[in-house]
């Protein structure tokens, strides 16, 4: 990971450089296409693309379809589970935290990133406000987080627990 990112540095693997370099093909082509400068793509541990991803937020009206949550949510589906362990997210760029969050819902093994958070900003794409606001307490963030407990407030948790068939996550 970058200077930026945490975590240990993991040994460079040599296929790195081809699946960077088609998540970048991936960006740019989406860019020719009307659609945002990222491109994303989840290889399995057998080292085959499991799927791939462009952004698709104002194509598809969804702020929430960033490449990597594109790639996340088709490779989930061509393997019919929600877990990728063992796989790895290859991106264009480093994710935001809404990406980066996913990938560590989704259980990748592993994140690569081409571009990184300051080529985004120089793109007009500035995440620093994200990592700086989950850096600041609550109270101080523009949108408010409120808690309003309601006498039912966990009641979906009872009976997600009382469910004896549910499949845990």
């Amino acid at each position: 990971m970058s200077a930026a990112g945490a975590g240990p540095a993991t040994a460079p693997d040599p296929d790195d450089a081809a699946f960077l370099a088609r998540a970048v093909e991936l960006a740019v082509q989406n860019v020719a296409a009307g659609g945002g400068p990222f491109g994303a793509l989840i290889v399995g541990s057998d080292g085959a693309i499991l799927a791939e991803g462009q952004n698709r937020v104002t194509r598809d009206l969804d702020p929430t379809a960033h490449a990597e949550v594109v790639a996340i949510r088709a490779a989930c589906r061509a393997i019919g589970d929600f877990s990728l362990a063992g796989a790895t997210l290859y991106t264009s760029c480093e994710p935001c935290p809404l990406c980066l969050s996913a990938a560590l819902w989704a259980r990748v093994d592993r994140v690569v990133f081409a571009a990184d958070r300051d080529d985004a900003a120089r793109g007009g794409f500035d995440d620093r406000e994200f990592y700086e606001l989950f850096e600041q307490p609550r109270s101080m963030w523009r949108i408010p987080i409120d808690s309003r407990r309601t006498p039912d407030a966990a009641a979906p948790f009872d009976a997600w627990l009382a469910y004896g068939a549910r499949t845990d996550y």
